[in-house]
């Protein structure tokens, strides 16, 4: 049976790293799926999921998102404002991480102390499929922040998985004005970790990640901070890559066409849907 790919968005939210007083490397934010989740559950994943039509609507509506620069709009057009997956990422990271990228009178947006409890209200209709970005916008006098996204990478779930998905990967700077925390709904943890030691920790069986996730966090290894990770996505061109997935005497392994050498292991697990399918 042929599995439909689902268009979906991904941040990685980075914040600099400091030792001594001075910037040494990223932090990106990572939530914990659920044990119960049917993609990808029990691991470390980057806020993220599938485009909606409000998120579509969204990119749409006059004024409601902030215009995105040649530079960082890819000459393909995959991220251009209208495809939804702007907007889509914005909301993700707003519904698994509590962070909303927008300005408010100009200004990046700040949730003040005595604002939390109703942009809490708003996140929570929003895993009820009962919130929507434009009238949470408008509500607010906002402007999505689709100019802070800056493109990374653009994967396609291998053939095989129970579910593929279409993702486009963005990263974009924490607002210091607000704290990152994960939903407690379809998350268990939410966790700020440099790159290489969420590696580390993978390496040692203590921070269980999947493939894509892993390669992510390599290419952010290698930043010094998150200006040199943000000017890195002005002149990069983002491939599409699309894994093989393989299955030899019960072992279901993922690789990249271009690098075969460097397997993952797929828990059988992963490979079938909750209906055992």
């Amino acid at each position: 049976m042929t599995v439909q790919l689902r268009v979906a968005s991904t941040i990685m939210l980075l914040r600099d790293q400091h030792y001594d007083g001075t910037v040494q490397g990223v932090e990106v934010f990572m939530v914990r799926r659920v044990i119960q989740s049917d993609f990808m559950p029990d691991v470390y994943v980057f806020p993220g999921g599938s485009v909606s039509n409000d998120d579509y609507t969204a990119e749409e509506t006059e004024g409601l998102c902030r215009p995105v620069s040649a530079a960082l709009a890819d000459p393909e057009g995959r991220t251009a404002l209208g495809t939804g997956v702007r907007a889509a990422a914005i909301r993700e990271v707003f519904e698994e991480a509590g962070v909303l990228l927008a300005y408010q009178n100009g200004q990046v947006l700040a949730i003040n102390d005595d604002e939390v409890a109703r942009y809490e209200q708003y996140r929570r209709a929003f895993h009820q499929r009962q919130g929507s970005l434009v009238s949470m916008a408008q509500a607010e006098r906002l402007t999505l922040a689709t100019d802070r996204l800056h493109y990374f990478a653009h994967w396609i779930t291998p053939e095989g998985m129970p579910k593929r998905f279409d993702t486009h990967f963005f990263i974009a700077f924490a607002p210091e004005q607000q704290q990152a925390a994960h939903d407690r709904l379809e998350t268990s943890a939410g966790v700020w970790v440099n790159p290489a030691a969420a590696l580390v920790g993978y390496e040692r069986g203590e921070f269980p990640l999947v493939f894509a996730t892993i390669h992510q966090l390599r290419d952010l290894a290698a930043f010094g901070s998150v200006q040199e990770a943000l000017a890195f996505t002005e002149t990069h061109h983002v491939p599409v890559r699309m894994p093989i997935l393989e299955r030899e005497n019960g072992v279901t392994r993922v690789y990249l066409p271009d690098d075969a050498g460097n397997t993952w292991n797929v828990p059988e697990h992963m490979t079938k849907s909750k209906e055992g399918s």
